[in-house]
């Protein structure tokens, strides 16, 4: 029987990243064209060997193009039905100028929707974060929804910054006079994305694992750590490509919000026996203060400490059906990815 999904063609862009590859993977599998958009030819070759150790890669294709550069971007979203934008720079640490991550995130995403609008895109789903929510409100113990959007005035992160405005920046973009073929969008707001890594790169994904399984600190904050896996959240950005109740809306992806204890615990009960130095203690509010001066790392949670909130994932439930899957085997099967790679 032929594959209904088989006449349907998505664009994805970044898909040399890691939520990139299992969004390509995903799609395909699920039997879509699919045309990723890299950087370099050498990103190419390393994602198609990537993938194709996974499924059937013949309706893969992809394009070269940049953030900073409109080359390519007309052509990459040619003849194609939807795209998934994910492409922005995600790194582990601040840089010392923000406007490298801000200046590629909005000017990118314009790039994409203008290529996509002016080729007849039906439905645009970005890949924002939950930063773009709730960065700036640290210590309002409160829930967030959709409905909320991060204080630019007190960013926490840079990366957190830079999405919001991409993110604002694209739904200026939907009703303008510039959008001519009323084309609709999906912004998707994830967590940290964990789960099973597809290749050895050091994505900024494994950050919490290394620091926590390499006891780069010698203990773990009072700090709620947030994550979705990252095959749950592929499965919403799917979704959000067709059903016609996403239209216009932002959806919170979370799978879990849980003390870092209790990570770095659960690491520790599963892999200390395995040879990893797992920290696995609370240290001192004082002291984490005082490491996030020397470990830019550590600087992000350093000004969440003891601060409890709450995340509302009611919209991806009710309009996708979302049921994450359960916390503690994503956590399982990131590690052991790690492992296998050679990453931790």
């Amino acid at each position: 029987m032929t594959n209904p999904l088989a006449s349907k063609k998505i664009l994805v862009t970044g898909a040399s990243g890691f939520i990139g590859l299992h969004t390509v993977l995903h799609l395909l599998e699920c039997g879509y064209s699919v045309r990723g958009t890299i950087r370099t030819e050498a990103h190419k070759k390393s994602v198609h060997e990537t993938l194709s150790k996974q499924c059937d890669t013949s309706q893969l294709e992809f394009a070269l193009t940049d953030l900073l550069n409109d080359d390519g971007w007309m052509e990459a979203a040619h003849g194609y039905d939807f795209v998934i934008h994910i492409a922005s720079p995600y790194p582990a640490e601040d840089p010392k100028d923000e406007d490298e991550l801000i200046i590629p995130a909005v000017e990118g995403t314009l790039r994409a929707l203008r290529a996509a609008q002016a080729n007849g895109i039906k439905r645009f789903v970005m890949l924002s974060t939950y930063g773009a929510i709730f960065d700036g409100h640290e210590g309002e113990k409160r829930t967030f929804d959709e409905t909320v959007w991060s204080n630019l005035e007190k960013p926490r992160l840079a990366y957190h910054k830079s999405k919001t405005l991409a993110e604002r920046a694209a739904w200026d973009f939907i009703p303008s006079a510039e959008n001519k073929s009323g084309m609709e969008m999906v912004a998707i707001n994830p967590t940290n994305v964990f789960g099973p890594v597809l290749d050895n790169h050091h994505h900024t994904a494994i950050e919490w694992y290394r620091t926590i399984m390499h006891a780069e600190v010698p203990g773990v904050s009072r700090t709620q750590l947030d994550f979705v896996d990252v095959r749950d959240l592929v499965a919403v950005l799917e979704k959000a490509l067709t059903i016609p109740e996403a239209a216009d809306k932002r959806f919170l992806c979370n799978g879990a919000s849980i003390p870092l204890l209790e990570f770095a615990e659960f690491l520790h009960q599963n892999f200390s026996s395995r040879g990893y130095r797992i920290v696995n203690r609370i240290l001192p509010d004082l002291m984490i203060r005082i490491f996030a001066i020397f470990i830019p790392k550590v600087r992000s949670v350093a000004g969440s400490l003891g601060w409890k909130y709450a995340l509302s994932t009611e919209q991806a439930r009710s309009v996708f059906g979302w049921q994450p899957r359960p916390y503690k085997q994503t956590i399982l099967d990131m590690a052991e990815s790690l492992i296998e790679f050679g990453l931790v």
